[in-house]
Protein backbone atom coordinates (compact mmCIF):
# COMPACT_ATOMS: atom_id res chain seq x y z
CA UNK A 1 0.00 0.00 0.00
CA UNK A 2 1.35 3.37 -1.02
CA UNK A 3 1.61 6.20 1.44
CA UNK A 4 -1.17 8.11 -0.36
CA UNK A 5 -3.54 5.15 -0.14
CA UNK A 6 -2.69 4.64 3.50
CA UNK A 7 -3.37 8.31 4.24
CA UNK A 8 -6.70 8.17 2.40
CA UNK A 9 -7.72 5.04 4.34
CA UNK A 10 -6.81 6.76 7.59
CA UNK A 11 -9.00 9.73 6.65
CA UNK A 12 -12.00 7.61 5.63
CA UNK A 13 -11.78 5.20 8.57
CA UNK A 14 -13.79 7.30 11.05
CA UNK A 15 -16.79 7.35 8.70
CA UNK A 16 -16.96 3.61 8.07
CA UNK A 17 -19.19 2.70 11.02
CA UNK A 18 -22.82 2.44 9.95
CA UNK A 19 -25.49 4.62 11.49
CA UNK A 20 -28.82 2.94 12.13
CA UNK A 21 -31.90 4.44 10.46
CA UNK A 22 -34.25 6.32 12.74
CA UNK A 23 -37.80 5.18 13.55
CA UNK A 24 -40.28 5.40 10.68
CA UNK A 25 -43.90 6.56 10.61
CA UNK A 26 -44.87 3.36 8.77
CA UNK A 27 -44.06 1.30 11.87
CA UNK A 28 -47.12 2.71 13.70
CA UNK A 29 -50.05 0.29 13.44
CA UNK A 30 -53.44 2.01 13.25
CA UNK A 31 -56.91 0.46 13.62
CA UNK A 32 -58.63 -0.65 10.43
CA UNK A 33 -62.08 0.72 11.37
CA UNK A 34 -63.77 3.07 13.79
CA UNK A 35 -66.03 1.77 16.52
CA UNK A 36 -68.47 4.61 15.86
CA UNK A 37 -69.08 5.00 12.15
CA UNK A 38 -71.33 7.10 9.98
CA UNK A 39 -74.53 5.31 8.88
CA UNK A 40 -74.16 3.70 5.45
CA UNK A 41 -75.52 5.58 2.48
CA UNK A 42 -74.86 9.07 3.87
CA UNK A 43 -73.76 11.70 1.35
CA UNK A 44 -72.14 15.08 1.47
CA UNK A 45 -68.78 16.46 2.55
CA UNK A 46 -67.19 17.38 5.83
CA UNK A 47 -67.94 21.04 5.10
CA UNK A 48 -71.62 20.19 5.45
CA UNK A 49 -70.99 19.72 9.16
CA UNK A 50 -70.31 23.44 9.58
CA UNK A 51 -73.08 26.03 10.05
CA UNK A 52 -72.66 27.33 6.51
CA UNK A 53 -76.29 28.41 6.44
CA UNK A 54 -75.57 31.01 9.10
CA UNK A 55 -74.60 34.41 7.64
CA UNK A 56 -72.75 35.24 10.86
CA UNK A 57 -70.49 32.21 10.44
CA UNK A 58 -69.75 33.03 6.82
CA UNK A 59 -68.94 36.64 7.68
CA UNK A 60 -66.73 35.86 10.67
CA UNK A 61 -64.84 32.96 9.11
CA UNK A 62 -63.95 35.21 6.17
CA UNK A 63 -61.92 37.32 8.60
CA UNK A 64 -59.70 34.40 9.58
CA UNK A 65 -57.18 34.61 6.74
CA UNK A 66 -56.71 38.36 7.01
CA UNK A 67 -57.09 39.19 10.69
CA UNK A 68 -56.79 36.15 12.98
CA UNK A 69 -53.64 36.63 15.13
CA UNK A 70 -53.06 32.89 15.64
CA UNK A 71 -53.02 32.24 11.90
CA UNK A 72 -50.78 35.22 11.21
CA UNK A 73 -48.27 33.87 13.74
CA UNK A 74 -48.39 30.41 12.10
CA UNK A 75 -47.84 31.92 8.65
CA UNK A 76 -44.84 33.81 10.00
CA UNK A 77 -43.37 30.47 11.12
CA UNK A 78 -43.93 29.17 7.59
CA UNK A 79 -41.97 32.13 6.23
CA UNK A 80 -39.15 31.39 8.68
CA UNK A 81 -39.06 27.74 7.60
CA UNK A 82 -39.04 28.80 3.95
CA UNK A 83 -36.06 31.06 4.66
CA UNK A 84 -34.31 28.13 6.35
CA UNK A 85 -34.85 26.02 3.24
CA UNK A 86 -33.38 28.74 1.04
CA UNK A 87 -30.35 28.94 3.30
CA UNK A 88 -29.89 25.15 3.19
CA UNK A 89 -30.11 25.20 -0.61
CA UNK A 90 -27.68 28.10 -0.89
CA UNK A 91 -25.14 26.20 1.23
CA UNK A 92 -24.78 23.69 -1.62
CA UNK A 93 -23.93 26.39 -4.18
CA UNK A 94 -20.51 28.04 -4.60
CA UNK A 95 -19.79 30.93 -2.29
CA UNK A 96 -18.39 33.90 -4.21
CA UNK A 97 -17.23 37.09 -2.54
CA UNK A 98 -15.69 40.27 -3.86
CA UNK A 99 -13.17 42.39 -2.00
CA UNK A 100 -11.11 45.49 -2.52
CA UNK A 101 -8.48 47.25 -0.47
CA UNK A 102 -6.51 50.47 -0.56
CA UNK A 103 -3.88 51.45 1.96
CA UNK A 104 -1.39 54.25 2.48
CA UNK A 105 1.42 54.35 5.05
CA UNK A 106 4.38 56.55 5.88
CA UNK A 107 7.41 55.56 7.94
CA UNK A 108 9.68 57.78 9.94
CA UNK A 109 12.88 58.58 8.08
CA UNK A 110 14.67 58.96 11.38
CA UNK A 111 13.81 55.39 12.29
CA UNK A 112 15.62 53.86 9.32
CA UNK A 113 19.09 52.51 10.19
CA UNK A 114 21.91 50.76 8.38
CA UNK A 115 21.28 52.63 5.15
CA UNK A 116 24.34 53.84 3.16
CA UNK A 117 24.82 57.53 3.15
CA UNK A 118 23.28 59.34 0.23
CA UNK A 119 20.64 56.64 -0.32
CA UNK A 120 17.25 58.14 -1.09
CA UNK A 121 14.45 56.81 1.01
CA UNK A 122 10.79 57.03 0.05
CA UNK A 123 8.99 57.08 3.41
CA UNK A 124 5.56 56.56 1.86
CA UNK A 125 3.96 53.37 0.66
CA UNK A 126 0.64 52.78 -1.10
CA UNK A 127 -1.03 49.58 -2.26
CA UNK A 128 -4.26 48.78 -4.07
CA UNK A 129 -6.01 45.47 -4.62
CA UNK A 130 -9.32 44.04 -5.85
CA UNK A 131 -10.34 40.48 -6.23
CA UNK A 132 -12.94 37.71 -6.26
CA UNK A 133 -12.76 34.71 -3.95
CA UNK A 134 -14.76 31.55 -4.59
CA UNK A 135 -15.19 28.33 -2.63
CA UNK A 136 -17.38 25.32 -3.17
CA UNK A 137 -18.11 22.37 -0.90
CA UNK A 138 -18.52 19.38 -3.23
CA UNK A 139 -20.69 17.57 -0.63
CA UNK A 140 -19.60 14.16 -1.91
CA UNK A 141 -21.02 12.39 1.15
CA UNK A 142 -24.39 14.14 1.24
CA UNK A 143 -24.14 16.23 4.41
CA UNK A 144 -25.57 19.35 2.79
CA UNK A 145 -28.13 17.37 0.79
CA UNK A 146 -29.42 15.77 3.99
CA UNK A 147 -29.65 19.18 5.66
CA UNK A 148 -31.57 20.55 2.70
CA UNK A 149 -33.94 17.59 2.79
CA UNK A 150 -34.53 18.18 6.51
CA UNK A 151 -35.25 21.86 5.83
CA UNK A 152 -37.76 20.91 3.12
CA UNK A 153 -39.56 18.58 5.51
CA UNK A 154 -39.63 21.21 8.24
CA UNK A 155 -41.17 23.66 5.80
CA UNK A 156 -43.85 21.06 5.04
CA UNK A 157 -44.41 20.66 8.78
CA UNK A 158 -44.75 24.42 9.28
CA UNK A 159 -47.23 24.60 6.41
CA UNK A 160 -49.25 21.76 7.95
CA UNK A 161 -49.13 23.56 11.29
CA UNK A 162 -50.63 26.64 9.65
CA UNK A 163 -53.40 24.52 8.15
CA UNK A 164 -54.03 23.00 11.58
CA UNK A 165 -54.30 26.48 13.11
CA UNK A 166 -56.78 27.54 10.44
CA UNK A 167 -58.79 24.35 10.94
CA UNK A 168 -58.93 25.01 14.68
CA UNK A 169 -59.95 28.64 14.10
CA UNK A 170 -62.77 27.68 11.74
CA UNK A 171 -64.01 25.04 14.19
CA UNK A 172 -63.77 27.42 17.16
CA UNK A 173 -65.67 30.13 15.26
CA UNK A 174 -68.34 27.59 14.34
CA UNK A 175 -68.66 26.58 18.01
CA UNK A 176 -68.83 30.20 19.19
CA UNK A 177 -71.42 31.09 16.54
CA UNK A 178 -73.49 28.09 17.61
CA UNK A 179 -73.23 29.12 21.26
CA UNK A 180 -74.29 32.66 20.38
CA UNK A 181 -77.31 31.44 18.43
CA UNK A 182 -78.29 29.02 21.19
CA UNK A 183 -77.98 31.79 23.78
CA UNK A 184 -80.25 33.96 21.65
CA UNK A 185 -82.74 31.09 21.37
CA UNK A 186 -82.65 30.57 25.14
CA UNK A 187 -83.18 34.27 25.73
CA UNK A 188 -86.08 34.35 23.27
CA UNK A 189 -87.67 31.34 24.96
CA UNK A 190 -87.10 32.82 28.42
CA UNK A 191 -88.79 36.04 27.30
CA UNK A 192 -91.71 34.07 25.87
CA UNK A 193 -92.01 31.96 29.04
CA UNK A 194 -91.91 35.09 31.16
CA UNK A 195 -94.61 36.70 29.03
CA UNK A 196 -96.80 33.59 29.26
CA UNK A 197 -96.23 33.30 33.00
CA UNK A 198 -97.04 36.99 33.51
CA UNK A 199 -100.27 36.58 31.55
CA UNK A 200 -101.13 33.53 33.63
CA UNK A 201 -100.43 35.46 36.83
CA UNK A 202 -102.74 38.28 35.69
CA UNK A 203 -105.46 35.79 34.86
CA UNK A 204 -105.04 34.12 38.22
CA UNK A 205 -105.24 37.46 40.00
CA UNK A 206 -108.48 38.20 38.19
CA UNK A 207 -109.92 34.83 39.21
CA UNK A 208 -108.90 35.42 42.82
CA UNK A 209 -110.62 38.80 42.82
CA UNK A 210 -113.72 37.08 41.44
CA UNK A 211 -113.53 34.57 44.25
CA UNK A 212 -113.17 31.53 42.03
CA UNK A 213 -109.48 30.74 42.77
CA UNK A 214 -107.57 30.50 46.04
CA UNK A 215 -104.76 32.94 46.83
CA UNK A 216 -102.20 30.16 46.65
CA UNK A 217 -102.74 29.94 42.88
CA UNK A 218 -101.35 33.45 42.47
CA UNK A 219 -98.24 32.52 44.46
CA UNK A 220 -97.71 29.54 42.18
CA UNK A 221 -98.19 31.65 39.06
CA UNK A 222 -95.76 34.26 40.35
CA UNK A 223 -93.25 31.47 41.09
CA UNK A 224 -93.48 30.34 37.47
CA UNK A 225 -92.99 33.96 36.35
CA UNK A 226 -89.89 34.34 38.56
CA UNK A 227 -88.43 31.08 37.23
CA UNK A 228 -88.82 32.35 33.65
CA UNK A 229 -87.18 35.65 34.57
CA UNK A 230 -84.26 33.77 36.18
CA UNK A 231 -83.49 32.12 32.82
CA UNK A 232 -82.85 35.46 31.13
CA UNK A 233 -79.64 36.36 32.98
CA UNK A 234 -77.70 33.14 32.20
CA UNK A 235 -78.79 33.38 28.55
CA UNK A 236 -77.45 36.93 28.26
CA UNK A 237 -74.21 35.89 29.98
CA UNK A 238 -73.76 32.96 27.56
CA UNK A 239 -74.31 35.28 24.61
CA UNK A 240 -71.73 37.73 25.95
CA UNK A 241 -69.23 34.90 26.50
CA UNK A 242 -69.67 33.67 22.92
CA UNK A 243 -69.25 37.20 21.58
CA UNK A 244 -66.04 37.64 23.58
CA UNK A 245 -64.59 34.45 22.12
CA UNK A 246 -65.41 35.61 18.61
CA UNK A 247 -63.69 38.94 19.25
CA UNK A 248 -60.57 37.05 20.33
CA UNK A 249 -60.66 34.63 17.41
CA UNK A 250 -61.32 37.14 14.63
CA UNK A 251 -59.59 40.27 16.01
CA UNK A 252 -62.77 42.26 15.36
CA UNK A 253 -64.50 44.54 17.84
CA UNK A 254 -67.69 43.56 19.63
CA UNK A 255 -69.88 45.87 17.55
CA UNK A 256 -68.72 44.27 14.31
CA UNK A 257 -69.22 40.77 15.71
CA UNK A 258 -72.73 41.55 16.98
CA UNK A 259 -73.63 43.10 13.62
CA UNK A 260 -72.87 39.77 11.92
CA UNK A 261 -75.81 38.20 13.75
CA UNK A 262 -78.47 40.59 12.47
CA UNK A 263 -79.58 38.13 9.77
CA UNK A 264 -81.23 34.85 10.81
CA UNK A 265 -79.61 31.49 10.21
CA UNK A 266 -81.03 28.73 8.04
CA UNK A 267 -80.76 25.04 8.97
CA UNK A 268 -77.88 23.12 7.46
CA UNK A 269 -77.56 19.55 6.17
CA UNK A 270 -78.50 17.12 8.93
CA UNK A 271 -76.83 13.97 7.57
CA UNK A 272 -73.33 12.87 8.51
CA UNK A 273 -71.09 12.42 5.45
CA UNK A 274 -68.86 9.35 5.11
CA UNK A 275 -65.69 9.89 7.12
CA UNK A 276 -63.52 7.11 5.71
CA UNK A 277 -61.03 4.83 7.44
CA UNK A 278 -58.48 5.68 10.15
CA UNK A 279 -55.70 5.47 7.55
CA UNK A 280 -57.45 8.21 5.55
CA UNK A 281 -57.76 10.27 8.72
CA UNK A 282 -53.96 10.33 9.05
CA UNK A 283 -53.66 11.92 5.60
CA UNK A 284 -56.40 14.47 6.28
CA UNK A 285 -55.34 15.70 9.70
CA UNK A 286 -52.77 18.51 9.31
CA UNK A 287 -51.35 17.96 12.81
CA UNK A 288 -50.61 14.31 11.95
CA UNK A 289 -49.01 15.39 8.67
CA UNK A 290 -46.86 17.93 10.54
CA UNK A 291 -45.74 15.32 13.09
CA UNK A 292 -44.84 12.87 10.29
CA UNK A 293 -42.82 15.52 8.46
CA UNK A 294 -40.92 16.38 11.65
CA UNK A 295 -40.11 12.72 12.15
CA UNK A 296 -38.76 12.48 8.59
CA UNK A 297 -36.77 15.69 9.12
CA UNK A 298 -35.26 14.28 12.31
CA UNK A 299 -34.13 11.18 10.37
CA UNK A 300 -32.60 13.40 7.67
CA UNK A 301 -30.68 15.28 10.34
CA UNK A 302 -29.26 11.95 11.57
CA UNK A 303 -27.86 11.45 8.06
CA UNK A 304 -26.45 14.98 8.04
CA UNK A 305 -24.74 14.42 11.38
CA UNK A 306 -23.34 11.06 10.25
CA UNK A 307 -21.94 12.61 7.06
CA UNK A 308 -19.69 14.81 9.21
CA UNK A 309 -17.55 11.70 9.81
CA UNK A 310 -16.48 11.71 6.16
CA UNK A 311 -13.99 14.04 4.47
CA UNK A 312 -15.05 17.52 3.49
CA UNK A 313 -13.67 18.39 0.04
CA UNK A 314 -13.57 22.01 -1.09
CA UNK A 315 -12.48 23.77 -4.26
CA UNK A 316 -11.12 27.28 -3.79
CA UNK A 317 -10.20 29.95 -6.30
CA UNK A 318 -8.92 33.52 -6.19
CA UNK A 319 -8.84 36.03 -9.04
CA UNK A 320 -7.51 39.48 -8.22
CA UNK A 321 -5.54 42.59 -9.02
CA UNK A 322 -2.75 44.13 -6.95
CA UNK A 323 -0.57 47.19 -7.58
CA UNK A 324 1.38 49.85 -5.73
CA UNK A 325 -0.17 52.62 -7.80
CA UNK A 326 -3.83 53.07 -8.54
CA UNK A 327 -3.12 53.73 -12.22
CA UNK A 328 -1.39 50.34 -12.52
CA UNK A 329 -4.18 48.36 -10.87
CA UNK A 330 -5.97 47.38 -14.08
CA UNK A 331 -2.91 46.48 -16.12
CA UNK A 332 -2.20 42.87 -17.07
CA UNK A 333 0.90 42.87 -14.88
CA UNK A 334 -1.32 43.40 -11.79
CA UNK A 335 -3.30 40.21 -12.34
CA UNK A 336 -2.93 37.39 -9.85
CA UNK A 337 -4.92 34.15 -9.68
CA UNK A 338 -4.88 30.85 -7.89
CA UNK A 339 -7.01 27.73 -7.81
CA UNK A 340 -6.81 24.74 -5.57
CA UNK A 341 -8.64 22.29 -3.41
CA UNK A 342 -8.56 21.01 0.08
CA UNK A 343 -9.71 18.04 2.05
CA UNK A 344 -10.38 17.91 5.75
CA UNK A 345 -11.56 14.97 7.79
CA UNK A 346 -11.91 14.19 11.47
CA UNK A 347 -9.02 12.21 12.87
CA UNK A 348 -9.25 12.43 16.63
CA UNK A 349 -12.34 14.40 17.65
CA UNK A 350 -12.73 12.50 20.94
CA UNK A 351 -16.37 11.62 20.27
CA UNK A 352 -17.73 15.00 19.23
CA UNK A 353 -19.34 13.73 16.03
CA UNK A 354 -20.69 10.60 17.69
CA UNK A 355 -22.26 12.79 20.36
CA UNK A 356 -23.95 14.82 17.64
CA UNK A 357 -25.23 11.62 16.00
CA UNK A 358 -26.55 10.34 19.33
CA UNK A 359 -28.31 13.67 19.93
CA UNK A 360 -29.98 13.56 16.51
CA UNK A 361 -31.04 9.94 17.07
CA UNK A 362 -32.56 10.96 20.40
CA UNK A 363 -34.40 13.77 18.59
CA UNK A 364 -35.75 11.22 16.12
CA UNK A 365 -36.96 8.98 18.96
CA UNK A 366 -38.75 11.93 20.50
CA UNK A 367 -40.26 12.89 17.14
CA UNK A 368 -41.47 9.30 16.70
CA UNK A 369 -43.07 9.29 20.14
CA UNK A 370 -44.79 12.60 19.39
CA UNK A 371 -45.95 11.30 16.01
CA UNK A 372 -47.40 8.18 17.60
CA UNK A 373 -49.10 10.29 20.26
CA UNK A 374 -50.56 12.57 17.60
CA UNK A 375 -51.82 9.61 15.58
CA UNK A 376 -53.68 8.00 18.44
CA UNK A 377 -54.80 11.37 19.72
CA UNK A 378 -56.41 11.98 16.32
CA UNK A 379 -58.04 8.56 16.27
CA UNK A 380 -59.28 9.06 19.82
CA UNK A 381 -60.74 12.48 18.94
CA UNK A 382 -62.46 10.96 15.92
CA UNK A 383 -64.02 8.17 18.01
CA UNK A 384 -65.14 10.68 20.65
CA UNK A 385 -66.63 13.02 18.05
CA UNK A 386 -68.51 10.24 16.23
CA UNK A 387 -69.80 8.71 19.46
CA UNK A 388 -70.81 12.09 20.89
CA UNK A 389 -72.66 13.03 17.72
CA UNK A 390 -74.56 9.76 17.75
CA UNK A 391 -75.48 10.22 21.42
CA UNK A 392 -76.52 13.87 20.99
CA UNK A 393 -78.69 13.01 17.99
CA UNK A 394 -80.43 10.29 19.99
CA UNK A 395 -81.01 12.72 22.89
CA UNK A 396 -82.33 15.37 20.53
CA UNK A 397 -84.83 12.92 19.03
CA UNK A 398 -85.98 11.85 22.51
CA UNK A 399 -86.45 15.47 23.63
CA UNK A 400 -88.43 16.32 20.51
CA UNK A 401 -90.75 13.42 21.30
CA UNK A 402 -90.97 14.53 24.93
CA UNK A 403 -91.78 18.09 23.86
CA UNK A 404 -94.89 16.90 22.04
CA UNK A 405 -95.97 14.97 25.14
CA UNK A 406 -95.40 17.95 27.46
CA UNK A 407 -97.35 20.28 25.14
CA UNK A 408 -100.27 17.87 25.25
CA UNK A 409 -99.93 17.69 29.03
CA UNK A 410 -100.18 21.48 29.38
CA UNK A 411 -103.21 21.62 27.09
CA UNK A 412 -104.90 18.81 29.01
CA UNK A 413 -104.10 20.27 32.46
CA UNK A 414 -105.41 23.67 31.37
CA UNK A 415 -108.60 22.18 30.00
CA UNK A 416 -109.23 20.14 33.18
CA UNK A 417 -108.58 23.23 35.33
CA UNK A 418 -111.10 25.29 33.39
CA UNK A 419 -113.65 22.49 33.70
CA UNK A 420 -113.05 22.34 37.43
CA UNK A 421 -111.71 18.77 37.27
CA UNK A 422 -108.27 19.61 38.71
CA UNK A 423 -106.59 22.37 40.64
CA UNK A 424 -104.22 25.06 39.41
CA UNK A 425 -101.18 23.19 40.67
CA UNK A 426 -101.53 20.71 37.82
CA UNK A 427 -101.36 23.55 35.27
CA UNK A 428 -98.31 25.08 36.93
CA UNK A 429 -96.46 21.77 37.13
CA UNK A 430 -97.24 20.94 33.50
CA UNK A 431 -96.14 24.38 32.32
CA UNK A 432 -92.95 24.26 34.38
CA UNK A 433 -92.06 20.84 32.94
CA UNK A 434 -92.75 22.12 29.41
CA UNK A 435 -90.42 25.07 30.01
CA UNK A 436 -87.68 22.73 31.26
CA UNK A 437 -88.02 20.52 28.17
CA UNK A 438 -87.93 23.54 25.87
CA UNK A 439 -84.70 24.75 27.44
CA UNK A 440 -83.25 21.23 27.29
CA UNK A 441 -84.23 20.97 23.63
CA UNK A 442 -82.37 24.19 22.79
CA UNK A 443 -79.33 22.94 24.69
CA UNK A 444 -79.54 19.61 22.86
CA UNK A 445 -79.69 21.39 19.49
CA UNK A 446 -76.53 23.25 20.49
CA UNK A 447 -74.81 20.06 21.66
CA UNK A 448 -75.65 18.36 18.36
CA UNK A 449 -74.24 21.25 16.34
CA UNK A 450 -71.13 21.28 18.53
CA UNK A 451 -70.72 17.54 18.00
CA UNK A 452 -70.98 18.02 14.23
CA UNK A 453 -68.25 20.66 14.36
CA UNK A 454 -66.14 18.29 16.48
CA UNK A 455 -66.44 15.63 13.74
CA UNK A 456 -65.37 18.23 11.16
CA UNK A 457 -62.29 19.12 13.18
CA UNK A 458 -61.45 15.54 14.16
CA UNK A 459 -61.36 14.48 10.51
CA UNK A 460 -59.28 17.41 9.34
CA UNK A 461 -62.02 19.39 7.63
Amino acid sequence: MTRAAAALALILLPGCAAVGEGPQASSVTVPTTFLYEAPPGERGTLDDLLPNGDPAFRTLVAAVDSDAPDLQAALARVDAARAGLRAAGAARAPNITANSNASYSRISENAVVNVPAGTAIDPTNASFSAGIDASWDLDLFGRLRASQRAATLRLDAADADARAVRLALVADIARAVTDYRMAEARLFLADADFSDAAALARLTDTRIRAGISPGLDLVRAQSLEAAARAQQGPARAARAEALGRLVTLTARDGTAVAAAFTQPATPGVSSLPPVGLPSLLLRQRPDVVAAERRLSAANAEIAAAAAARFPNININGVLGLAALALGDLFSTQSLNASVGGGITAPLLDFGRIEAQIDARQADAKEAFALYRKTVFGAIGEAETALGSLQASQDRLAALEAQLAVEQDAVALATQRYRMGLSNFLGVIDAQRQLNIVRQALIASHGETEQARVAVYRAFGG
